[in-house]
């Protein structure tokens, strides 16, 4: 298994002093801010009015997207995470990984925020690159300012709020993440989200009457945002029989039996033995 980076919330706070911010990645490389070069050349109408709904938006309109499995693309604007802006998800460690994977395989560094009981293991195993993986398990009373000092440095970072934070930290944050290009997504509700994901409907396949062993869990994934008129729904495997997200079409059922929503709040080992 490969090491993954953890920090404690002292060592974020002295990184974010003047002058030290580089000590917080040590060998992590920092996120590129992808700005472009000043042309000289007059400002014509076609860009004074994109610099103008970009003001009014509160965002990029060429903002780029981090890239998501397949399964999970159609749920979000733009099919990704859209650089600078925030998502808000339920308490799914699954779900949670499952968004992490494709952007750490990528190429880019997340930092999970105020989630002590994450397992490596569990990631690696739903694909997340654990050599690009930063965790940061207890912030403190201080995981706002934490988080914003993550954005600083990682392109991806997850938190689990530990408070209510005010509605001026958080248009702080939300203006930092856009200047930086982040994303943030945040384990329950957040003001402005780009999209809101929720699930539902798990059903467990592989248990017979009573005996089996558990050989994936089957969801209904369903995404609210501003830019669409109503949701959207798609149903996959998360987990699947080997461990990873799939789509439904390429997944494989047996004999599926119902379970109750609270087991979507880890990741279940797939060996398991239903008895009874």
């Amino acid at each position: 298994m490969r090491a993954v980076v953890q920090l404690t919330a002292q060592q974020v706070h002295e990184s974010a002093e003047p002058g030290r911010m580089e000590s917080i990645s040590g060998s992590i490389s920092s996120a590129p801010t992808g700005s472009a070069p000043v042309s000289s050349a007059p400002i014509s109408t076609v860009a004074r009015l994109r610099a103008q709904v970009e003001r009014v938006q509160g965002r990029r309109l060429d903002a780029s997207v981090l890239p998501v499995h397949p399964a999970l693309s159609s749920l979000l604007p733009g099919g990704g995470l859209r650089a600078g802006s925030a998502y808000s998800l339920p308490r799914s460690t699954s779900l949670l990984l499952a968004l992490l994977a494709q952007p750490t395989q990528a190429g880019s560094w997340c930092g999970v925020v105020g989630m002590p009981r994450l397992g490596a293991e569990a990631a690696e195993g739903l694909g997340v690159d654990l050599s690009r993986l930063v965790l940061i398990p207890d912030p403190g009373a201080r995981w706002l300012a934490v988080t914003a000092t993550i954005a600083e440095v990682l392109p991806v970072v997850a938190v689990r709020p530990a408070g209510r934070a005010a509605d001026g930290e958080i248009s702080r944050l939300a203006a930092r993440l856009r200047d930086r290009g982040a994303v943030l997504l945040v384990q329950g509700p957040w003001p402005q989200a780009e999209a809101v994901l929720e699930v539902g409907d798990p059903v467990w396949e592989g248990v017979g009457r009573g005996h089996g062993y558990l050989a994936g869990r089957e969801v209904t994934l369903t995404a609210s945002s501003r830019r669409w008129p109503r949701p959207r729904r798609t149903r996959v495997m998360l987990p699947d029989a080997a461990g990873h997200v799939s789509a439904m079409e390429s997944a494989r059922g047996v004999q599926p039996v119902r379970a109750g929503a609270d087991m979507d709040q880890g990741v279940f080992p797939l060996e398991a033995r239903a008895v009874g």
